[in-house]
């Protein structure tokens, strides 16, 4: 597989500068570490956020902080695109008998966060601890399933943000709003915010599909809608589908860079 090569060929030019490496790997680690860190010093001023608990925040922050980290690791080509596009690579990209996708998905990776990934497992392993609730194998797979569905949703943003690029050359800051922005909206329960940033984040871009809804199920707050609950990250998954229709559209509109 094409992707799986370019992963490789990726991995052996950072071997060649292996401090380097480990540095931006331990810096991701810190800086996710002391995001965390800043919501338990408001867990420890507070006690509790519009009902939820310290535990129950912290399963969500690192069910987000996962699936961001993997995404921004094997997704970043879409993230980077506009340099593709300035420097007129795209259009060796369209010559080649490979999607379009696969190629740009495989451009570019950011191995670096791998600290932020190591450090959101370990939050999600302390979570699940510290949380007051009876892990079943329903919940272990709905777990499972929040962090792949928070992995589509992002995918799909960088996706969104790349598919500006063929319009405006360089991307919108405003995407930033979705992608990291977002990040940190999601990483607490919705229901904290004003009603139409949750209807927004519910029914436009689906947050909640992966980290709120799921995570009442998980929490014991579902009300009896448990199979609701539970699907929800898979309906989560659906949102790329939109998204890599919009990315074919702006490739056939693609007219060069002229380089």
């Amino acid at each position: 597989m094409i992707y799986i090569k370019y992963l490789n060929m990726h991995i052996k030019s950072l071997s060649q500068y292996r401090a380097s490496l480990w540095m931006m790997i331990a810096g991701q680690f810190f800086i996710s570490f002391f995001a965390f860190a800043g919501i338990y010093l408001l867990f420890e001023r507070f006690g509790s956020i519009d009902g939820w608990t310290f535990g129950e925040v912290a399963l969500c922050f690192a069910v987000v902080q996962t699936a961001f980290a993997i995404t921004e690791c094997f997704a970043r080509g879409f993230d980077m695109f506009q340099r593709m596009i300035i420097n007129g690579d795209f259009d060796r990209v369209l010559l080649r008998p490979r999607s379009t996708l696969s190629q740009v998905l495989g451009s570019d990776f950011e191995l670096s966060r791998v600290g932020r990934l190591a450090q959101s497992i370990f939050t999600l392993w302390l979570a699940a601890s510290w949380l007051e609730t009876s892990w079943s194998v329903a919940k272990i797979i709905t777990l499972i399933f929040m962090i792949f569905s928070g992995i589509f949703i992002f995918t799909g943003i960088f996706i969104l943000g790349a598919t500006v690029c063929f319009f405006t050359v360089q991307g919108l800051e405003i995407i930033n709003i979705f992608t990291y922005g977002g990040r940190e909206i999601a990483a607490y329960p919705l229901t904290i915010y004003s009603k139409w940033i949750m209807r927004f984040f519910t029914f436009i871009i689906p947050f909640a599909c992966f980290n709120y809804m799921p995570l009442m199920f998980l929490v014991g707050k579902a009300g009896g809608n448990d199979a609701l609950y539970m699907l929800t990250p898979l309906l989560g998954m659906l949102f790329i589908l939109p998204c890599i229709f919009v990315w074919r559209f702006g490739v056939r509109r693609y007219l060069s860079t002229g380089n």
